[in-house]
């Protein structure tokens, strides 16, 4: 599908987490517009339980979060917080704690390609409600000559690469599907009471995940073939991750106290 980065101002459809006002990028609407350095760059991220991830992520988002997936699609996701409307891993000055994995969806931000209807194509969008946006800006988004510059070709290149990789996982989600290796998994938390002993486990998040025993009744053949073509070393990054539960529940439990459950559709 061809995108492009010039355009009128269309009927874009679709919600995008973090987006409040996507605009198609036009040298002529944003011939001054650029990024500005700000404090807290990620703090729209700050209120985010959890964000999209690609498949060719899981191994590195692994030692930093849960994956899970969740919704009628089965999205990927990385956990980054259980109590609503809070990521546990972006520090209150706005930066993300130091040696954890940002997701290409945060980093993609402000850009992003939306559907335009009219077209039928991607268009090359900015939110233009991002804090990090104005004019006068220390990276410009277009040169004197009206032409995009280096860093704006870069950023397009990302979105680019990007929905390459939806693609990818779409598919990589489907052949699970086809595969039916999905269970029903619960996230639980045992608090403990006043004096001292364990109280009754509460349920604080339940998401799809990757069953241990249909993965090891598939046949042989199967499995050497989704050894072959990658898929069985991100099933196995998805399956490690879910060891990050405890650690997600004890970071929430040191900052705000008892987990409440969490809605991670």
């Amino acid at each position: 599908m061809s995108n492009t980065y010039q355009t009128e101002a269309g009927q874009l459809s679709g919600a995008v987490l973090f987006y409040s006002r996507p605009e198609p990028l036009s040298r002529d609407a944003h011939a001054n517009l650029g990024l500005r350095r700000i404090d807290k760059p990620f703090a729209f991220a700050a209120g985010s339980q959890v964000v999209p991830l690609t498949v060719a992520e899981f191994q590195a988002s692994s030692l930093s979060y849960p994956i899970i997936f969740a919704g009628e699609q089965y999205q990927p996701l990385a956990v980054m917080g259980i109590n609503a409307s809070a990521n546990m891993f972006i520090q209150p000055d706005g930066v993300f704690e130091p040696g954890v994995y940002i997701p290409a969806y945060i980093r993609r931000y402000p850009f992003v390609l939306a559907n335009d209807s009219t077209r039928e194509q991607l268009v090359v969008c900015i939110d233009r409600e991002a804090p990090m946006l104005g004019d006068l800006p220390d990276v410009a988004f277009f040169d004197a000559a009206g032409e995009p510059t280096e860093y704006t070709k870069n950023c397009i290149q990302f979105c680019n690469d990007f929905e390459v990789e939806v693609r990818r996982t779409e598919s990589f989600v489907t052949l699970l599907r086809d595969l039916d290796l999905f269970e029903t998994r619960t996230a639980t938390f045992t608090p403990q009471m006043a004096d001292g002993s364990a109280g009754p486990p509460q349920t604080i998040a339940e998401y799809f995940a990757v069953s241990d025993a249909k993965l090891k009744a598939l046949p042989s053949e199967k499995i050497f073939e989704l050894m072959q073509n990658g898929a069985l070393s991100q099933i196995y990054a998805h399956l490690s991750s879910l060891l990050g539960w405890d650690r997600l529940i004890a970071l929430t439990v040191a900052r705000q106290g008892v987990p409440q459950p969490a809605n991670l559709n």
